[in-house]
């Protein structure tokens, strides 16, 4: 029995497989061998990667509803001199899941935390998505109602690095559409169930992406949705002007000002509430303007 390595009182935040099984580090399984504690999302699901791999160490759930309490509970652990590993159901814990207080908590202490790292859903989606990789903003899920999930996405519609959100499946066309509407139809990768059996990666702007989705009866999976961020605002003339483009396409009478609008949002990859409230300027300074 080799001698173990982990150290007493330590908190170790340790990434777990997204989806194979074997997208798990070495010494993840080592440390999650020798720790006194595993605190899991989900007792069961960790408790069947253990199991996979030989490991029969004592685990304490740790999830949302309980982390105020059960956190105490861990520290205490710490204290004493117990090891402890903390896990979430896939990934790694602290980002859209448990462990942020965990670690907030023990670091005010003095407790040392140390990283396990490993598989991330954000990266191992940011990584085959073809978009800009050397920034980007990590967003997490957007708020579950129509009108904050607006606003939430009206406060990143000018932001410039590739941004990274979660969706849940049930929720992912009226996001995907949302973001459309406020961001203009940007390029996008949809990563659905990613490492797994029935994975998924979708590359295309927004409305195709939604289009693709709406056409099926249900939509299964974890999700990561990439976009593409703002472009750098053009010098004047560089590109053509939202307002002038709007008057062109409407110019025959058949094209809707809604129709114009998104047409324009999507040619210049404006959002499209932007793209309105410049024809409405352009229109207030000419009156005689259609």
């Amino acid at each position: 029995m080799p001698e173990r390595s982990t150290d007493p009182g330590v908190l170790y935040v340790v990434a777990t497989p997204i989806g194979n099984m074997e997208d798990v580090t070495l010494r993840a399984l080592r440390i999650l061998g020798e720790v006194d504690l595993v605190a899991c999302e989900d007792t069961r699901r960790t408790g069947a990667l253990l199991r996979a791999h030989g490991i029969s160490t004592a685990r304490t759930s740790y999830f949302e509803q309980n982390e105020r309490w059960k956190g105490e509970r861990i520290l205490a652990a710490l204290r004493s001199g117990r090891s402890v590993a903390v896990v979430s159901d896939a990934g790694t814990p602290g980002l859209s899941d448990p462990g942020f207080r965990l670690v907030r908590d023990a670091r005010a202490e003095g407790l040392p935390v140390l990283p396990v790292p490993g598989p991330s859903a954000a990266v191992a989606a940011l990584s085959v998505s073809g978009l800009p990789t050397d920034r980007f903003l990590f967003v997490g899920f957007l708020p579950a109602r129509a009108g904050p999930r607006r606003r939430a996405l009206e406060e990143l519609s000018a932001a410039r690095p590739t941004l990274v959100f979660y969706e849940s499946p049930v929720r992912a066309v009226r996001a995907l559409t949302a973001m459309a509407e406020v961001l203009g139809d940007r390029e996008a990768f949809l990563c659905r169930e990613a490492t797994k059996v029935h994975e998924e990666y979708v590359r295309g702007r927004l409305r195709e992406i939604v289009d693709r989705l709406a056409a099926r009866s249900t939509v299964r999976g974890e999700i990561v949705l990439v976009v593409a961020g703002a472009t750098e605002t053009p010098a004047p003339g560089e590109i053509e002007d939202p307002a002038a483009l709007y008057s062109r396409l409407t110019a025959d009478g058949k094209t809707t000002r809604r129709q114009a609008v998104k047409e324009v949002a999507r040619r210049l990859g404006l959002p499209a509430r932007e793209v309105y409230r410049r024809v409405l300027a352009t229109e207030k300074d000419d009156p005689g303007a259609s």
